[in-house]
């Protein structure tokens, strides 16, 4: 746990870090949705962004153009920690169960299983495949765009499946007083392995990497095709 607490502060002494987020770290929800699905929302935010990271990164990359290691390994060290190893663990040992032992879903809720696992070996594989020694070979780069491009594959579906299937089916399945507990142990879990602003250290991290590809500016994304 210290591991990845250290990780979120780590990227501030290589010069990845931007705050960009007040003091106070996850931004407020409405009494309503304090439930399981207000973590899992945030985890999925911040994975949507590391997966434009990912996009950015490789596109370049088939390019030809240059482009710097840290800019997959921290990506892929964020989304290791912050997603991977806290996130989706967090579904795994507390929601799934309460579909399963319900007899509800449990084909969905046996292949997002498997991606689960599947992603953490991309995973993996970027991160080693990102080591200076490794990037410097063309071979190296083209398997790590590869495991990339896969990543980004796997996860896009992975994830609405989840936010338009698992989470209705959860507030369907359960009581309003077993979900206002399954989202204490989410939050409780969370600041056990990051701190109680953990979800605003991610943030920074992913977009100092947005900054460093210049991909943060949200106006670039600003649809400039108007009707005639």
């Amino acid at each position: 746990m210290s591991n990845r607490r250290q990780f979120l502060f780590a990227a501030a002494s290589l010069g990845l870090a931007s705050p960009v987020l007040t003091a106070g770290g996850r931004p407020e929800v409405a009494p309503e949705a304090e439930a399981p699905s207000a973590d899992l929302l945030c985890g999925h935010g911040v994975l949507d962004r590391a997966l434009l990271v990912y996009e950015e990164g490789v596109r370049r990359l088939r390019r030809g153009e240059d482009v710097p290691p840290e800019v997959f390994h921290w990506t892929a060290r964020l989304i290791n920690q912050f997603v991977e190893e806290s996130h989706q663990r967090l579904e795994e040992q507390l929601l799934f169960p309460e579909l399963e032992k319900r007899n509800r879903l449990t084909d969905l809720v046996r292949e997002l299983r498997r991606q689960h696992a599947g992603g953490r070996g991309l995973t993996a594989l970027v991160q080693l495949l990102s080591m200076p020694d490794r990037y410097v070979r063309e071979d190296s780069r083209s398997r790590l765009a590869d495991a990339v491009e896969e990543y980004v594959r796997v996860s896009r579906p992975h994830e609405a499946r989840e936010d338009t299937v698992i989470l209705p089916a959860l507030r369907e399945a359960l009581a309003p007083g077993r979900l206002a507990e399954l989202a204490e142990k989410c939050r409780k879990e969370e600041e056990r392995a990051f701190g109680d602003d953990g979800f605003a250290h991610a943030v920074e991290h992913v977009a100092a990497l947005e900054r460093q590809l210049g991909i943060y500016d949200m106006a670039q994304f600003t649809p400039t095709v108007r009707a005639k």
